[in-house]
């Protein structure tokens, strides 16, 4: 599929994302059940890596004081070009050992009031419009319509934003010339703002020994 052909799909879904009721949306999650048990597993483990948007990068600097690069990275799935530079897509918000860097030693999340999209919406997500769950285990538990309705705001609110920065990526992405895999090129990471280059790109020690 060509970058034309995927962004027409792309804005037939956010079409199609216009016309979702929040109202059933609501009942849905209710129906589902949700509450939150303060576990923090979602923030903890090898498998939690959160997706985070410009704008949301720069609402918890704003918040916290960092630079760029102390909330979010780049992930490690991606591409060489011939140059031996590394390209890879959207950001990560920085781990500390398995927990997210955000995850205090309280057990809670330190930039609550800033916390991206995906956090708000756990556990649940949107795929092409339709509901799902991950697990978790506040599911089941007892919600009034009033916090459905909240979690489904967000939840359209995240799944819009998710298909406009894609077009937005796909509109500024520039393809280039595969490469080989190599240690010490540039990282460049593409967004819905375009290009950022990065440091050099360093392997894993297991993937160097390997």
């Amino acid at each position: 599929m060509s970058i034309d052909e995927r962004i027409a799909e792309l804005e037939l879904a956010l079409r199609r994302a216009g016309e979702i009721s929040l109202g059933s949306l609501a009942a849905a999650i209710q129906e589902i059940g949700f509450s939150c048990r303060l576990c923090g597993e979602c923030c903890r483990g090898e498998d939690n890596s959160v997706v985070v948007f410009p704008q949301e990068i720069r609402s918890i600097q704003d918040a916290t004081g960092l630079a760029w690069q102390e909330v979010a990275g780049p992930p490690q799935e991606g591409e060489w070009d011939r140059e031996g530079c590394f390209h890879t897509l959207e950001w990560r918000l920085v781990k500390d050992g398995p927990s997210c860097r955000f995850f205090d030693k309280r057990g809670r999340c330190s930039i609550y009031p800033n916390r991206p999209l995906l956090c708000r919406t756990y556990p649940f997500y949107l795929d092409e419009g339709v509901l799902r769950v991950s697990l978790c285990r506040g599911l089941g538990g007892s919600i009034d319509l009033a916090g459905a309705e909240r979690i489904a705001a967000q939840l359209l609110r995240r799944h819009i934003t998710e298909i406009q920065e894609s077009i937005a990526l796909l509109q500024r992405y520039r393809d280039f010339e595969r490469g080989p895999a190599v240690d010490g090129g540039a990282i460049i990471v593409h967004d819905s703002e375009g290009e950022h280059r990065l440091g050099l790109y360093r392997k894993k020690r297991e993937e160097r020994s390997a």
